[in-house]
């Protein structure tokens, strides 16, 4: 299936989030890490096993979302900058996405075992948001480019968004409706988004 040719990429629709942050939440978007490298890209595809799709390289180019080493906290599944994109979730950068990816990878390349054509999990499913716990987030499949959602204890979704470039156009409309005082769960407050 061909993408509309309206659609942004990965690139222009990550880039206008960080422009929405850095003009009604600069105080978040001060708080964000720069971009990876390719060699820490190249590393973690070696470790993982698996290559980045272009999307995701891309965005991980622009923005690897990983806390500083001394605030990573060895307690939970998964760190990350509270608050963003919404309250309960958070952008993984490379580490934590491949910790996280680690913990759900399994030998025969799915989860479970017994359900190869419905699973709960698939080793081409790389997470790129996560809550804390892993427990929901959401995934680029390696395979498509599609983007996907899980939950433990309920179905996964796959194709929530055709692409990482539109589940990024829906994060720059959430910050849209944010700034236009149409959100009734959220506002910019002191240069960072407050959730209620």
């Amino acid at each position: 299936m061909q993408r509309e040719q309206s659609a942004m990429s990965v690139a222009e629709s990550w880039s206008r989030v960080m422009a929405l942050l850095r003009e009604h939440a600069p105080a978040d978007h001060a708080d964000l890490p720069g971009p990876a490298t390719e060699q820490e890209l190249a590393a973690a595809e070696e470790r993982m096993g698996i290559s980045l799709p272009g999307d995701l390289r891309t965005w991980l180019l622009q923005n690897s979302l990983d806390l500083p080493e001394e605030d990573v906290d060895d307690d939970v599944a998964c760190c990350g900058f509270d608050g963003f994109p919404d309250e309960g979730s958070f952008f993984l950068g490379i580490r934590a996405m491949e910790r996280l990816y680690a913990n759900r990878s399994m030998p025969c390349g799915f989860d479970p075992p017994d359900q190869p054509d419905n699973p709960f999990w698939r080793n081409e499913w790389i997470p790129f948001l996560s809550d804390q716990d892993g427990w929901t987030g959401k995934f680029i499949d390696a395979r498509d480019g599609r983007v996907g959602r899980w939950f433990v204890g309920d179905l996964t979704v796959t194709g929530e968004y055709e692409s990482m470039g539109q589940y990024f156009d829906s994060v720059g409309e959430m910050l849209t409706r944010i700034a236009a005082g149409n959100s009734p769960v959220s506002t910019f407050s002191e240069g960072r988004i407050v959730w209620s």
